[in-house]
């Protein structure tokens, strides 16, 4: 068998797996996660996994999906001080190799997914077949991409839309907006949407009040915003409410009437907050185009390594 290693390398933490490219469906085999700041190079790392997986030999051939902009099989991260390139992977051993943006690894894996690896947000409607989709989450950064079907093929498109500028809906978020914008010389929507952006967003939130901001984590903001604790829970709500408007910002965009899927770190931690409602009243508030977002469903999706299902597709295809 055509045997791969695929990897999914975040701005934190770098995931990898082996596949088997003739099984149906090429589902990951002893996934395992590295921390990054633990290795100085992407190709350390594989050698760690492929040392604890006790490999006297290499894979035939990688793909890695990494967390920044891919040009020419070339990549250097935005949130992490390691460069890649196809060229490197291949002087390693590896027969094949590819490098592509995570997000792209994202919606390529979503046709692969069951009903089970989904929790919709909010009363879903069920999407019409062969329209194009997009895919967004939140995590160490902010990505964006879409994939669109044109009868067989299936055609993917990642960008940065994660460095696309943030725009205020209400009061509230101008006001957040002025206080990012002493801290940043540009404020993108990843300065909101993202883990340090919930940070930012529960600091400004305490300044705008005058409140006191103990919490220093987004971890500790979004357990305590869990326990109910007022100005955490305020904080999240806020967040969530603004992924809402940015996702209806790209499905407009994409023309995403396939659906919408949340994936990265952050939205399955807070399912029980995305479904309240504000998440879906900030997507489909679009005015004269409202009627247009309220038939797009959208999903949190929960299978843990989506990225690696879709780096394993890539090769498949390839």
């Amino acid at each position: 068998m055509d045997t791969a290693l695929v990897g999914d390398i975040g701005g934190t933490n770098a995931r990898f797996a082996i596949v088997e490219l003739a099984d149906v469906g090429a589902r990951p085999q002893a996934p395992r996660t590295y921390n990054c700041c633990d290795h100085p190079s992407l190709q350390a790392a594989i050698s760690a996994y492929l040392d604890d997986m006790g490999s006297s030999k290499r894979p035939d051939a990688v793909c890695v999906a990494v967390a920044g902009p891919v040009t020419d099989g070339v990549a250097a991260f935005t949130n992490l001080p390691w460069r890649v390139s196809e060229e490197a992977l291949r002087e390693t051993g590896f027969e094949r190799a590819r490098v592509i943006n995570d997000y792209e690894a994202l919606a390529f894996g979503i046709p692969d997914l069951t009903a089970s690896d989904l929790r919709p947000i909010g009363a879903t409607p069920a999407p019409p077949p062969g329209h194009t989709l997009a895919v967004m989450g939140a995590g160490t950064g902010f990505g964006v991409s879409a994939l669109t079907r044109r009868k067989s093929e299936e055609l993917v498109t990642a960008g940065e839309g994660g460095h696309a500028s943030f725009a205020p809906v209400d009061e509230l978020e101008v006001e957040i907006l002025r206080r990012l914008a002493v801290q940043f010389d540009r404020v993108s929507i990843e300065r909101l949407l993202s883990g340090p952006g919930l940070l930012n967003i529960y600091r400004a939130m305490a300044d705008i009040v005058g409140a006191d901001a103990p919490h220093a984590t987004p971890a500790q903001i979004t357990a305590q915003a869990l326990a109910g604790e007022d100005l955490p829970r305020h904080a999240v709500e806020r967040f969530c409410s603004i992924f809402g408007s940015v996702a209806g910002d790209f499905a407009l965009s994409y023309g995403a009437q396939g659906g919408v899927y949340l994936a990265g770190g952050i939205a399955p931690q807070l399912i029980e907050v995305l479904n309240r409602g504000g998440f879906r009243r900030a997507f489909e508030a679009k005015g004269r185009l409202s009627p247009y977002l309220t038939a797009i469903p959208t999903y949190v999706v929960t299978h843990p390594h989506l990225a690696l299902i879709g780096a394993a597709r890539v090769l498949k295809a390839r």
